[in-house]
């Protein structure tokens, strides 16, 4: 049976999701690892305070990725491939094998600080459900100026899109958006302009951060959120960390793209279970499974279940 490990991205972080995780040796390593990386301690980053800043956020998210994986792995949970929603992509390539834990915190911590920096206020991201692309495309191309700018910038599922901007050009789009049958606007907990062009500058110079990072041919398929394909060149992975702050999302191609390679469980990592609901729309008769709505021990024994399940067809 073949297994998909998902990691999220901004929006669904939680207070304390450092100070909540499994208290275990391995835990215990990886923390431990995040503070020498970064000369800090990174316990101080999941409070409320802290959690208003992308750097903090965008750390807790990779260490909590990486720590629930390796726990998995560890108890016999491996995955077969692995994808990642922005962020989400740095603990994929981690556990894939392509970047180092170390080096991925440091490269995190420069990836939150560059974009926090180039828009500190008044941007952000909405997600927007119940109309088509198109709908979604024209409505934002009619708003979109040089004093507002507003991008499509996720493309989550057939109905479920999320626009990036400054926060005057998001309202003007969510107003539209309802008024032409959108079911649901909602502002995300994101407070910069994610995957689409105002973030070209901070990408190019993670990139060049990134260039002096040594990356390796993954051991596990890293399926880019960005592309939908699955990347094996070192550099190339490279170049999907770097710029897939600056690159739509295309995750439910990407999930389409794993069901056409057989993956029949999807295990999404906390925080959050967003992409598992987005996930099961993809996957043909497969299962998608979160961590955090599940816990741990449960998401186990399902795994177990369903490969006992396999060896007997």
């Amino acid at each position: 049976m073949k297994i998909l490990f998902t990691f999220p991205g901004q929006g669904t972080q939680t207070v304390g999701m450092l100070h909540h995780l499994p208290q275990t040796q391995l835990t215990t390593r990886l923390l431990t690892q995040a503070n020498q990386a970064l000369n800090e301690d990174v316990l101080l980053l999941d409070s409320n305070q802290a959690l208003q800043k992308t750097r903090a956020v965008q750390l807790c998210d990779l260490i909590v990725g990486v720590v629930y994986a390796s726990l998995l792995q560890a108890e016999g949970v491996v995955a077969d491939m692995v994808s990642g929603l922005s962020i989400g992509a740095f603990p994929a390539a981690v556990v894939a094998g392509a970047l180092s834990f170390t080096d991925a915190v440091k490269l995190v911590s420069l990836r939150g600080s560059l974009m926090e920096d180039a828009y500190p206020t008044d941007y952000g991201m909405t997600s927007i459900q119940g109309l088509f692309a198109p709908q979604v495309e024209k409505i934002v191309n009619s708003v979109n100026s040089d004093t507002q700018p507003v991008y499509l910038a996720n493309f989550n599922d057939e109905k479920q899109f999320v626009i990036s901007g400054s926060e005057p050009a998001m309202q003007k789009v969510a107003q539209l958006a309802l008024a032409q049958g959108a079911a649901k606007v909602t502002k995300l907990a994101v407070s910069v302009p994610s995957h689409c062009q105002l973030l070209t500058d901070p990408a190019n110079q993670l990139h060049h951060a990134i260039k002096r990072v040594e990356f390796k041919r993954p051991t596990l398929r890293y399926l880019s959120g960005s592309t939908a394909r699955v990347i094996s060149e070192p550099n190339k992975i490279a170049d999907d960390l770097a710029f897939n702050m600056c690159r739509p999302v295309h995750w439910y191609d990407a999930m389409v793209a794993a069901n056409e390679r057989a993956i029949k469980l999807a295990i999404e990592m906390p925080p959050g279970a967003v992409l598992t609901g987005l996930t099961k729309k993809a996957l043909d008769g497969g299962e998608a499974v979160s961590v955090c709505k599940n816990g741990i021990s449960s998401v186990v024994a399902l795994a177990r279940v369903l490969q006992k399940s396999e060896d007997y067809c």
